[in-house]
């Protein structure tokens, strides 16, 4: 927390929000599905293309914001499985924009300790995309700090058959496999990092759009109607800030201002009458 500070002009807006932050109840991991890019460049009259160069610095914003604020974990939704039906041309452009991120901020990466992870199924991406992931995460694979997981070709869905697959082969070579949620967590692509406490989508939709649904069981939502090419520092924290303000209960007993106590963040066990 205290580096954010050091990276922050005193009496900036950021600067104000910044004081507004608990540094004891950060969330651990945060989760942001990055949305809007498109809109983003049609309310400019501009090709898709644009909305996507315009967010890239943004990444780089929410990974140094998250790193000097001490979260331990950031999870990008970058491509997900059901972007191959976009235009060839588009997709092209993104792999192009995806390498050119990797060759710039692996340097950024290293010099604050930011590990790089790679989380989807990774096999069906070009080879020269595949490549650049696997040297950006081995070079930053001694870092210490915050694990970025970059969500590519990526599904929630596909990432429990994946992990149920390899359940089913370790019981096929004979293992003795009990399952229960800790096993499949352990299968995950993200077993590297707590669940999600905070899920962030810009742009306004209200919807998940098959990202971690596993993870995000008991994750806190923001939605904010600013395009992801728009979304700054002082967003992040104004949801980090919102979260704070969030009573989590996962489902347990709390007391009223009566002493009744109340069973919440549950269905009742008993329809009412």
């Amino acid at each position: 927390m205290q580096d954010l500070f050091e990276a922050l002009t005193p009496g900036e807006p950021d600067w104000i929000l910044a004081q507004d932050v608990d540094p004891a109840r950060l969330p651990k991991h945060i989760a942001i599905i990055m949305d809007g890019n498109g809109r983003w460049a049609n309310r400019r009259n501009l090709p898709r293309i644009a909305g996507h160069q315009a967010g890239i610095d943004p990444v780089r914003t929410a990974v140094e914001t998250c790193a000097r604020l001490g979260i331990r974990a950031l999870t990008l939704y970058a491509f997900s499985v059901e972007n191959w039906k976009r235009p060839r041309h588009e997709i092209e452009t993104l792999w192009r924009l995806l390498r050119f991120y990797l060759r710039r901020e692996i340097p950024n990466m290293m010099q604050n300790n930011i590990r790089l992870y790679a989380i989807g199924r990774l096999s069906d991406l070009p080879s020269q995309v595949r490549d650049e992931l696997e040297s950006a995460t081995r070079e930053t694979s001694l870092n210490t700090g915050l694990k970025v997981n970059l969500a590519i070709n990526y599904g929630g869905r596909t990432e429990i058959v994946d992990a149920v697959r390899a359940l089913v082969e370790r019981a096929r070579l004979g293992e003795d496999v009990l399952v229960d949620e800790s096993v499949i967590s352990r299968h995950l692509y993200t077993a590297h990092c707590p669940d999600p406490d905070l899920l962030i989508r810009t742009s306004g939709e209200m919807r998940v759009s098959n990202f971690l649904l596993w993870q995000i069981a008991y994750a806190e939502l923001y939605v904010t109607d600013t395009l992801w090419p728009d979304f700054s520092r002082g967003d992040l924290l104004r949801a980090v800030i919102e979260y704070q303000k969030r009573d989590r209960r996962f489902g347990g007993v709390r007391t009223d201002i009566k002493g009744t106590e109340q069973i919440v963040g549950a269905e009742p066990l008993v329809p009412a009458q």
